[in-house]
């Protein structure tokens, strides 16, 4: 789901579909009528007067394909989630102390549903050509939110299978923590990057075009709005939190070596992928495939940090 996310939002397909319909949109136009009616309610939005003029009702097609899978994507989820949730629930079969989050879970992406209305309706505003970049960091917030507390949850049912050669220590599950807050706000940060553009500037590494801090770091008096809506103040801030996020995971990857190999080698392993993959998307101009890739190599990151701080934590107790 967080590779069709990206690979929509790359290719400009999240605003092609103009209407929210939780049951009937399951289906694309079945018919040339209803693809012509989708295509005229999409020519009458800014974006396609702004970037899309001229696309054809083939070209259309494509980007609609993405916009529609994306979105059938995450009925899938409900439904793979909801029919067995109902199923368990009835015969009793689902273990003490796992209801509520599961049923949360379950709330929690019926609300995603709708912070996804909510991004796209920010793109169809007078003016506008593309979302909201925070709420594209909010939906994507949310999707990780959800993927964690559910990544969480199959810990649990098998935390028997934990045990540490070693004994926790608060400096260890504090080192963790942090680990997972920097990565957090990263990933945010990629988002606004994302939702910027802002991957198709400054297309050199270390330096941004020969310099520590871009000449235009500054855009805004306000200093918020600064850090979320200048492209080069993004960009630089999403460097910054990468940079701190990679040494932050490799020194516990080191830390965990003694304590679990195969969590050692994949905290280290998926963050120097990541940090070559973000660089690799900043110098070619965030290409599709790569940044695609560095999005979907960064829920692995967060996998094994999550995984990291659970082993730690069911040692404290």
């Amino acid at each position: 789901m967080a590779v069709i996310g990206a690979v929509t939002r790359l290719t400009e397909s999240g605003l092609s579909i103009t209407k929210w319909e939780p049951v009937k949109g399951a289906l694309p136009p079945m018919n040339d009528a209803a693809w012509n009616e989708a295509y005229e309610l999409y020519k009458a939005t800014p974006q396609y007067a702004g970037i899309h003029s001229g696309m054809n009702l083939e070209e259309f097609k494509g980007i609609f394909f993405w916009e529609w899978i994306h979105r059938l994507w995450g009925r899938m989820i409900g439904v793979v989630f909801a029919l067995p949730l109902l199923f368990f629930w009835i015969r009793g079969m689902i273990p003490k102390g796992f209801k509520l989050p599961l049923l949360g879970i379950f709330l929690l992406g019926g609300f995603q549903g709708f912070i996804g209305w909510f991004m796209v309706q920010s793109g169809l505003e007078p003016g506008q050509v593309s979302v909201s970049p925070i709420r594209l960091a909010l939906h994507l917030s949310i999707a990780l939110l959800i993927y964690a507390l559910t990544f969480w949850q199959i810990l649990r049912l098998h935390s028997e299978q934990f045990k540490l050669p070693r004994p926790y220590t608060w400096c260890l599950h504090r080192h963790t923590l942090f680990t997972l807050l920097f990565l957090s706000i990263t990933i945010i940060w990629g988002a606004f990057t994302a939702g910027l553009d802002a991957g198709k500037i400054y297309n050199s590494f270390p330096l941004m075009d020969g310099r520590i801090v871009p000449t235009d770091f500054i855009a805004f008096d306000d200093w918020l709005k600064n850090i979320t809506a200048n492209p080069a103040a993004v960009q630089f801030i999403h460097r910054v939190l990468a940079t701190i996020t990679f040494v932050l995971t490799a020194t516990l990857a080191w830390r965990m070596h003694g304590i679990d190999k195969r969590l050692s080698f994949a905290l280290g392993g998926f963050i120097i992928l990541q940090y070559g993959l973000g660089i690799a998307t900043v110098l070619t101009g965030a290409h599709i495939i790569l940044a695609s890739l560095h999005q979907a190599n960064s829920v692995l990151v967060l996998t094994s940090v999550i995984a990291t701080l659970f082993i730690v934590k069911q040692k404290s107790s």
